[in-house]
């Protein structure tokens, strides 16, 4: 095997590798279909290809309470290597997880607003020093090795790079992918719909019961029904297990 091709073999298998390590990653909280890991959609990496060197700015396409513009590019892209869209289905991109995340640093996770700021920017200050160029422009391949990385504490000279780091922005992006969609996240229901997750309903009809994630989808927020009081408060820090009870 010439060495061209020896490299471009080993590529693919790093490749795969990342891509099942990232699929354990959900299994673990009882997802499934297109939320379980695989290697997402070229689009970032189209960038990539196209982007000159050095730190990129983007513009704000939609208004964020907290996030700066290149705060938000960078946590999307984040997210988007933690829950990738792909050909099963979207992810937490199209789900508008970074949109949740946003808004519950601005209320109910006002508290970790710092660490999120100081660690995206040290994620973007490693990748222009490390790569080259800002985070959310860099191959989906180097994305999940820096990301890789940050699990098992191998980033030196960046310490809140970290696991604990990587762990915080994983559970927020599965409450922001899965959560309600009063919160800012689950577009469309997009997540409810990764589960099989038919919906809110105020009550059940035993042959409902029985037909179980078959039952077509309610498409509605628990705050859409008048049983059920706004939260002035937002979402909690971690409600993973609230895509089954409406929250």
């Amino acid at each position: 095997m010439s060495d061209d091709k020896k490299t471009r073999a080993d590529e693919v298998e790093a490749s795969k590798a990342h891509s099942l390590s990232r699929r354990n990653l959900l299994k673990g909280v009882g997802l499934t279909g297109a939320a379980l890991m695989t290697a997402g959609s070229g689009s970032l990496s189209a960038q990539a290809a196209a982007a000159p060197s050095g730190p990129q700015l983007i513009p704000v396409r939609e208004a964020f309470e907290t996030l700066t513009a290149l705060e938000s590019a960078t946590l999307d892209a984040f997210a988007s290597r933690i829950i990738p869209s792909d050909e099963n289905g979207p992810g937490a991109h199209e789900a508008r997880a970074v949109h949740y995340i946003d808004r519950a640093l601005a209320g109910a996770m006002s508290s970790s607003r710092e660490q999120y700021g100081a660690g995206l920017s040290s994620l973007e200050d490693y990748s222009v020093q490390e790569k080259g160029m800002s985070f959310h422009l860099l191959p989906e391949s180097e994305q999940d090795a820096i990301i890789e990385a940050m699990t098992e504490n191998a980033l030196t000279g960046y310490p809140i790079l970290n696991a604990g780091f990587f762990f915080m922005v994983r559970t927020h992006t599965i409450d922001g992918t899965f959560s309600d969609p009063y919160y800012g996240g689950n577009r469309d229901f997009i997540g409810w719909d990764l589960l099989g997750y038919p919906g809110v309903r105020a009550i059940a009809t035993p042959d409902e019961v029985s037909q179980g994630s078959s039952l077509a989808p309610s498409r509605q927020s628990a705050y859409d029904m008048p049983t059920h009081l706004k939260d002035p408060v937002g979402p909690s820090s971690s409600s993973t297990g609230g895509a089954a009870n409406g929250h």
